[in-house]
């Protein structure tokens, strides 16, 4: 995923850096707030149920955003989609990972030492002669 971001107008929320529309940063927020209400980690099961539950328009959580903030909403998004544009960007980005032996996915702080990895490739590049 690429990942563009202006530092002179960079936004105190990381679901808005990351993601491109406001629906994707809702989902996202709401999938994170379900992996911690799971102790951070959840099976294949519970994440087929959470994208089957905002398939169908069964999903129900309390926005931020407002003129909606506080208010409990039912959320729908088409399950290929939250596949592909927020799950996978998640993984790739290394926000969460997923355990091949167990089948769970998990909160990571991968996304920060990637982070930091880029950093220093940049540091290095700057140091190099011309």
């Amino acid at each position: 995923m690429v990942m563009l971001f202006d530092r002179f107008n960079l936004s105190d929320d990381v679901f808005e850096i990351i993601f491109a529309t406001k629906q994707q940063e809702i989902v996202a927020r709401a999938l994170i707030q379900y992996f911690k209400n799971n102790e951070s980690e959840i099976n294949k099961t519970q994440m087929s149920f959470f994208a089957t539950q905002l398939h169908e328009g069964n999903f129900e959580t309390t926005l931020r955003e407002p003129p909606y903030a506080g208010k409990k909403v039912k959320l729908t998004y088409n399950k290929r989609q939250f596949y592909d544009r927020i799950l996978t960007p998640f993984k790739s980005m290394g926000l969460v990972d997923y355990d091949m032996y167990k089948k769970t996915y998990r909160i990571s702080d991968n996304f920060i030492k990637e982070m930091r990895k880029i950093g220093l490739l940049w540091a290095q590049e700057l140091k190099k002669p011309p």
